[in-house]
């Protein structure tokens, strides 16, 4: 018997809802799970699609591990769109007038924009795999107006990767765990919280160094203007 660990979304959406989902409308739900929780709302597509491929190694084994991945890459990639555009109509008016909430500061959307200029695609791409950024990279992107194609490329690549791999993590571990689902879903997200940390930890790392050059610059050109200041 399947159980459902704690989770963000259990009181809402319990395994017994996305197994009935995947029972009525097979593959056309693990598409929908995933664009839903890709456009930019919190929702368990990860789990919905380890649970089916999961299942067709185990439980419902008339669905095709090919097909769900196939769905799941299309989910992502229509998910993430819906995000984006919502993200570019929309996403800055709603950060400037609600961001104060979440101590979101107009100068956080400056150092965005920059960050985004340089590191966009490998963020649209990586997010994919990352608790949180799975759910707003796309958003981010469509608020800071990442070139549409080049979006398009980087977030099909990430979604089609991440739909093999974790199509064919839920299939394998079917084999191997049989009926203790719990035990991958638990494993999956382990793994996207470790790759969520592993960013902080470089982007916290990324800022000290900017931060202690620029303070160095500073100093030499203070120090530089004195000297010259200085009588002969």
């Amino acid at each position: 018997m399947l159980k459902w660990h704690t989770d963000p979304m259990a009181a809402l959406i319990s395994l017994q809802i996305l197994q009935d989902a995947l029972r009525t409308w097979g593959y056309l739900a693990v598409m929908a799970f995933i664009m839903i929780e890709s456009s930019g709302i919190p929702f368990p597509g990860e789990t919905m699609l380890l649970l089916a491929s999961f299942s067709a190694a185990t439980l419902v084994p008339e669905l095709n591990i090919g097909l769900i991945i196939a769905f799941a890459a299309l989910g992502a990639i229509l998910g993430d769109n819906i995000g984006y555009y919502i993200g570019r109509t929309g996403g800055r008016s709603i950060i400037e007038r609600y961001g104060r909430y979440v101590f979101l500061k107009p100068q956080h959307l400056k150092r965005a924009e920059k960050f985004f200029e340089k590191h966009g695609n490998k963020t649209v791409f990586f997010g994919r795999f990352i608790a949180i950024l799975r759910t707003w990279s796309a958003f981010l992107a469509g608020v800071n107006h990442m070139h549409w194609r080049v979006f398009l490329l980087y977030n099909a690549a990430g979604g089609i990767l991440w739909a093999i791999i974790y199509g064919t993590l839920g299939f394998v571990a079917g084999r191997v765990f049989h009926d203790n689902f719990p035990l991958v879903e638990q494993i999956a997200r382990t793994t996207s919280w470790i790759g969520a940390a592993v960013i902080v930890i470089l982007v916290v790392c990324v800022f000290l160094v900017i931060r202690v050059r620029r303070s160095r610059r500073s100093q030499a050109v203070t120090h530089s203007d004195n000297r010259e200041n200085e009588p002969p």
